[in-house]
């Protein structure tokens, strides 16, 4: 079996996403659709891209035989790339912040992977690109790669699934890469939908101030806080053309959409899920006022198990000034009047 038949059989075996029906009032004609994609092996969205990367890379003839892969980072997408190139029987080493955490270098390396740990974080790329020169390897670089690999590899990608499920009026998803997105505003075009597109965006994130002002290279130099969306650049991967609306969301919101997702849902995420989940109550308010009916769908991106030392723990959370009390208030009273306040003043 050569290694495209390989990722083609994993694909077969692996799980379908389920969409679950967050419990919005019936009286209200709002529906709240979320695809779950924390249940690939590696428990995130990233399988999916990682997936198509690998794909796109053999097809092109960028990985062959033995060849190393290398990235820069240590979240999930670096998970996901380790569990494929073990997989196919490749070398895999993830280049990563000297201050990661126990957690994410133990995930990468159950997987067979090897962490390289660099000072200062934004030197992880450069490092990166060097390593793979200097061993013969690949630099997979999923930020600038992914949404290409993804509009390649057509056959996987989440666009398809989703809309293959539901017909929305809204998509609401995180940016990192930006490869998710533009998947799905590909895919919205390509089958002519009226659904709009609305990307979630955590604080410090370049992604809504760029979209504002029309500023297709804008940074802010700060990292966002909320784990696996945002970015202090925009990426090349991201398409502003393709996108209806981008909703800033304070990160506090964030963690309090993990714990109002799990109350009232019963349904376990990590921190860019709840992100989301804000930004989609912004748009079932609005759609409330407006009188107007119809579903909003969004991803469920990893599983909220990965983040029980950090977004579920109230120490770590109080170590990063991060206190959701209020805006799980502000959710509770959302499902009571269909009524959400758009910034913290109104809290």
């Amino acid at each position: 079996m050569n290694a495209l038949e390989i990722l083609a059989a994993e694909e077969r075996r692996g799980p379908a996403p389920r969409l679950h029906a967050f419990p919005l009032p019936a009286e209200w004609g709002v529906t709240l659709h979320l695809l779950d994609e924390s249940v690939h092996p590696t428990g995130s969205l990233k399988h999916r891209t990682a997936r198509a990367m690998f794909r796109h890379a053999l097809r092109t003839g960028r990985i062959r035989e033995g060849t190393t892969i290398v990235e820069a980072t240590g979240g999930n997408a670096a998970v996901a790339e380790a569990y494929f190139a073990r997989l196919l029987g490749l070398p895999f080493v993830a280049v990563m912040p000297r201050r990661s955490s126990p957690e994410k270098i133990e995930r990468i390396e159950q997987y067979g992977g090897t962490c390289r740990l660099v000072h200062p974080p934004l030197a992880i790329y450069d490092e990166a690109r060097r390593f793979a020169e200097e061993c013969g390897g690949y630099y997979m670089d999923y930020l600038a790669n992914g949404s290409r690999a993804v509009a390649a590899e057509g056959e996987d990608d989440v666009g398809r699934v989703l809309l293959d499920r539901v017909t929305p009026e809204w998509v609401v998803v995180g940016a990192g890469s930006g490869a998710t997105s533009t998947a799905i505003g590909r895919e919205i075009r390509r089958r002519g939908l009226d659904t709009q597109l609305a990307i979630a965006d955590p604080e410090n994130s370049a992604y809504f101030p760029g979209w504002a002002l029309g500023v297709d290279d804008y940074a802010t130099g700060m990292p966002p806080r909320i784990e696996g969306i945002g970015r202090p650049r925009m990426e090349a991967g991201f398409t502003p053309s393709l996108v209806d609306l981008v909703v800033p969301v304070p990160d506090a919101a964030s963690v309090a959409g993990m714990r109002i997702l799990q109350e009232v849902a019963g349904l376990r995420a990590g921190p860019s899920t709840g992100t989301a989940l804000w930004a989609a109550f912004q748009l079932a308010a609005k759609m409330c006022r407006e009188r107007r009916v119809g579903a909003i769908a969004m991803l469920i991106c990893d599983d909220g198990a990965l983040y029980e030392n950090t977004y579920c723990s109230e120490a770590w959370l109080d170590g990063k000034g991060l206190n959701p009390l209020p805006w799980v208030d502000a959710f509770g009273r959302f499902l009571e009047t269909a009524k959400l306040p758009l910034t913290s003043e109104h809290l």
